[in-house]
């Protein structure tokens, strides 16, 4: 099977953006996301104890139908040579990957957490005429509901945070690297050399000033047209936060990966 890494990390952090620039490289797929982390989740519970008839499934057939799962998705009408599949659940998955992939690496892109709540805050303000649903399409909740649903443990934010320190701190960080937002947009040339190296592939020119993606659709589905636009350029954003004082200030100090004591196991962190 041809190569197959992954994107994942908190979300709003840069993924997107990610992976419109490596599809630039025409060996390269990416998108914004892909169903097989979620398809995964359900393969590993029909393949468990509490299905009675998993007595008969070994460890090898576990292995095989779960790569099965991206043979059969990344089929014949994907012609790149290198596939990178985006999901944030995959930061919790590292142990599952390595039994798939031996090879693969994860990039995990990042943010200062605040910046994230903000970005969210601002993009449900632009749509407030369309019902979110990252509240289930709720509606009359103020800011600080929105924060609370944002960063408990199911949340869009939490749970991405957790994941991603379930796998800077584990013992799988042989694959991770971490990717800052603002080292993506402030100097892109060095952030995608960075990923070039990481992954073992051969540096590709890319077109900083002309990048494109349309997530469109998905954006309307999900009540929120524009979630996922990028500009055309690649710059780095300045702007003042919509959020109250305290709620930014709440989450100043949650970016470990920048305390490099905490990071025990050396995971690169560009």
């Amino acid at each position: 099977m041809r190569p197959v890494h992954f994107i994942s990390g908190l979300p709003r952090s840069g993924s997107t953006l990610l992976a419109a620039l490596l599809r630039q490289n025409p060996r390269y797929h990416a998108h914004m996301s892909s169903p097989l982390a979620g398809m995964i989740d359900v393969m590993l519970g029909e393949m468990s104890d509490r299905n009675e008839l998993a007595a008969y499934i070994t460890d090898a057939q576990r292995q095989r139908v779960l790569r099965g799962l991206f043979e059969s998705y990344y089929g014949a009408e994907f012609t790149a040579d290198v596939i990178f599949d985006t999901s944030r659940k995959w930061c919790s998955k590292l142990p599952v990957l390595s039994k798939l992939f031996p090879d693969f690496k994860i990039i995990a892109c990042v943010r200062n957490v605040s910046w994230i709540i903000d970005s969210l805050e601002r993009a449900i303000q632009k749509n407030a005429l369309r019902p979110s649903f990252m509240f289930n399409f709720q509606t009359g909740s103020t800011v600080y509901n929105r924060v609370e649903g944002l960063t408990f443990g199911e949340g869009i934010v939490g749970y991405s945070y957790n994941a991603l320190k379930d796998a800077f701190f584990g013992e799988h960080t042989h694959h991770l690297m971490l990717l800052q937002y603002e080292t993506l947009v402030r100097d892109p040339a060095m952030a995608m050399t960075a990923v070039y190296d990481f992954i073992g592939e051969a540096p590709f020119p890319h077109d900083f000033d002309n990048v494109h993606f349309d997530a469109d659709e998905f954006d309307e589905r999900t009540g929120m047209p524009g979630l996922h636009a990028i500009g055309r350029k690649v710059m780095a954003p300045e702007r003042m936060t919509v959020l109250p004082p305290d709620i930014f200030r709440r989450f100043e100090n949650d970016a470990f990966w920048r305390n490099a004591p905490s990071n025990i196991r050396a995971v690169r962190v560009v």
